[in-house]
């Protein structure tokens, strides 16, 4: 069953409001509904419309570990890392450094 939330925010796809944000929030509301393949899906959009929005690469990341994918997570977290550092942000690029890691050290090559 949708969300009261995600269905107000679906009615916004498409319209001028439609851009990373809006993706993003999808992808957050399918992330606390356990929708992980709809979450995924809307913060790989995000991330389409804005390369350099750090916390969806992030959000990504998460979705794609939580959903047992841990390549596509590594990949994500180091594109966020890539993106965090060429906007400055600092923190979220901290914060993926170590999520990556922990991926690394549970898949050692």
């Amino acid at each position: 069953m949708t969300s009261p939330s995600i269905e107000s925010l679906e009615k916004l796809l498409g319209t001028p409001r439609d851009g990373a944000l809006l993706r993003f929030s999808l992808g957050m509301e399918h992330s606390k509904a356990g929708e992980s393949p709809k979450a995924i899906e809307y913060f790989r959009a995000a991330v389409a419309r804005d390369p350099g929005y750090s916390a969806a690469w992030r959000a990504l990341g998460k979705a794609l570990e939580g959903a047992g994918d841990d390549a596509a997570a590594l990949t994500a977290f180091r594109d966020g890392i890539a993106a965090a550092e060429k906007k400055g942000d600092k923190q979220a690029g901290k914060e993926m450094t170590v999520f990556a890691r922990r991926i690394e050290k549970r898949n050692p090559a």
